[in-house]
């Protein structure tokens, strides 16, 4: 039976969103036209991460699927004044002349908005909407490629699914499973190689700043190497691996004390994993997971699972009693994807 978006995600329960859509009959559509309709999407995410209160942390856009990793920060927005809610939107929609082209957001179009306390406040409760996110993400690329083929129907699937992440460790698998699609599919040799990735953004930008030697140092996840991290994602689009509010930053990241060499030593492993079979820990790696809480078998049992589609629930948790709280409090009778964590 189909749930309603609304009991689907609940800022409540989990703030962060594993998101799932899939090109209709899973055809290759994305694939098709060059790279110009996953360049499209680069490039539309970066646009509405900032226009809506909802962080993207990770994103994999495949031939024929789009992986999305979001966070939804409704604090944010219910921090923008009235003005600012309006001229948001109007980046979103902007106002159009006779031929329905369209304008500048003018300073009268805005005030005309703002006489209307109702609208202004559907406007900020959809700025901070998972589901409105996803409808200005992919309905104008349906559009496009409709045009581009001179076809009509749908080009995505009508849902996107969507997993609510419970837990740190939860969070970084589903980070890492992301950013490793590519490579698990065979699209590429290395993560940071994989185009139209989170973790190619990342390291890119940190090529850009030429602050290669900042990153490796800060790989060691001491105090000394979180120094050497400061600033590193500062002034990227994607949110932060760090949250290094504490420390020197204002924006909110995902895990603190969790620097982007840390991450990228994880990701590293992992693909190893993944391509070789590889399953021994370096010691870097195994201070990393026992930081989480966690093993290199529990790690790796829970990547292969999130590879081979094992864990569809609504939820994913590295603890079974986090996820059995969750269903007693929502009243479920089966605890979801409880075979993905370690007993008890």
């Amino acid at each position: 039976m189909t749930i309603a978006r609304a009991h689907l995600v609940d800022p409540a329960l989990s703030r962060w969103y594993h998101c799932i859509t899939r090109c209709v009959r899973r055809a290759y559509l994305l694939g098709e036209a060059g790279d110009d309709r996953k360049l499209w999407i680069d490039n539309r995410l970066q646009e509405l991460a900032q226009i809506f209160a909802v962080s993207v942390a990770g994103f994999a856009v495949m031939d024929n699927h789009l992986h999305l990793l979001v966070r939804l920060d409704a604090d944010v927005a219910g921090e923008w004044s009235d003005e600012e809610v309006v001229r948001r939107w109007g980046r979103l929609f902007p106002p159009r002349d006779r031929a329905r082209q369209p304008i500048p957001v003018a300073d009268d179009w805005v005030q005309a908005r703002l006489q209307d306390p109702k609208w202004v406040a559907t406007a900020r409760q959809r700025l901070q909407s998972l589901s409105w996110f996803m409808k200005c993400l992919k309905e104008p690329l349906a559009r496009l490629a409709n045009r581009q083929d001179q076809t009509r129907g749908a080009f995505f699937e009508g849902r996107f699914k969507s997993v609510a992440i419970l837990d740190e460790e939860a969070l970084l698998a589903t980070c890492v499973y992301i950013d490793l699609n590519p490579l698990a599919a065979g699209l590429a040799r290395v993560p940071e190689a994989s185009a139209h990735t989170s973790i190619k953004e990342r390291v890119d930008h940190v090529k850009a700043q030429d602050r290669c030697d900042d990153l490796e140092a800060a790989r060691k996840g001491s105090v000394a190497g979180s120094a050497w991290a400061s600033g590193l994602e500062e002034a990227l689009w994607l949110c932060p691996i760090e949250d290094r509010r504490g420390l020197d930053s204002s924006r909110e990241g995902m895990l603190p004390g969790f620097a982007l060499g840390s991450y990228l030593l994880l990701v590293d492993h992992t693909a190893r994993l993944f391509r070789e079979g590889k399953a021994a820990l370096a010691r870097e790696v195994s201070e990393i997971l026992d930081r989480l809480g966690s093993n290199g078998a529990s790690w790796q049992a829970r990547l292969e699972r999130l590879r081979k589609g094992r864990l569809l629930g609504r939820f994913l948790a590295s603890s079974r009693q986090r996820l059995r709280e969750v269903a007693e409090r929502l009243g479920l009778r089966r605890v979801p994807n409880v075979s993905g964590c370690p007993a008890p």
